[in-house]
């Protein structure tokens, strides 16, 4: 049997976030402007949605760095590749398209990568906030650079503050 899809919503520290989940893994991650018109899912919190927006809230507040979550993401296999490349990001670090691109053994393919990172269905979880231009520019995201920019200064300052601690701690 076809089992149900499930969303919820709740405010962050971003402005209102959908996450959806189906099977117990999630599969979207909406920002406010993006929300769909038409809810085609029942709206309720579920285990996996409660576990995802808590992960989040966590993440938001510099005390996660890794997701717990089992994703899957609704693609072509090359967006899937491109995806999964994203994965492959360590926390507080970027990469440029490019890079990308070389992982997954198409460094020609950087425009396409741009096209499957812009259609990344679940943003945060698969971090394509942290791809930006050979130039150091940010370059698109889906919701928004504002986010982009405080989602990447978010984790440069997590960062910072761990190795400010760690410093103190060898130093005592």
């Amino acid at each position: 049997e076809e089992s149900m899809r499930a969303c919820f919503y709740r405010r962050t520290s971003l402005g209102m976030i959908r996450i959806e989940e189906w099977n117990e893994r999630i599969v979207k991650l909406n920002f406010e402007h993006e929300f769909p018109e038409e809810e085609e899912c029942e709206v309720i919190e579920t285990a996996c949605l409660w576990s995802a927006f808590t992960q989040l809230q966590e993440y938001l507040a510099g005390k996660r760095q890794t997701f717990e979550l089992i994703l899957h993401p609704e693609g072509t296999d090359f967006q899937k590749a491109a995806w999964q490349a994203l994965m492959e990001i360590p926390y507080g670090q970027t990469w440029t398209y490019r890079q990308q691109a070389e992982s997954i053994g198409k460094p020609k393919a950087v425009r396409a990568i741009g096209m499957a990172n812009h259609r990344n269905p679940i943003p945060i979880f698969i971090p394509c906030h942290r791809v930006i231009g050979a130039d150091g520019s940010l370059t698109g995201y889906g919701g928004g650079l504002e986010i982009k920019q405080s989602l990447l200064a978010l984790e440069r300052m997590t960062l910072e503050k761990q190795r400010e601690a760690e410093m103190v701690k060898a130093g005592q």
